[in-house]
């Protein structure tokens, strides 16, 4: 599965960035959860964590921790989500 998330920050600035399947690893291994949890539904910390660590792999600047990363954000959001097992064509 891969995400795609806008992070909008405190300061009016904002990116997209898109989850890979290292994010996801990272996210079951901190959270002990799979990610066919996900199904079930995730929470905003999820999608921050999956965001913050996405961010690092894609060498964008984050804060030294997740919670110095929630606290400078105003909002985040799925923009889109990709799952290779639902696409007939993958």
């Amino acid at each position: 599965m891969q995400l795609t998330l806008k992070a909008v920050f405190n300061d009016g600035t904002e990116y997209e960035v898109q989850t890979n399947l290292m994010t996801l690893v990272s996210w079951e291994r901190k959270y002990k959860r799979k990610a066919s949890d996900m199904a079930a539904g995730i929470g905003v910390e999820d999608l921050a964590y999956m965001c913050y660590e996405a961010s690092r792999l894609n060498k964008i600047t984050v804060p030294a921790n997740l919670d110095l990363f929630i606290g400078s954000l105003k909002n985040i959001e799925v923009i889109e989500q990709y799952d290779p097992k639902a696409d007939p064509e993958a």
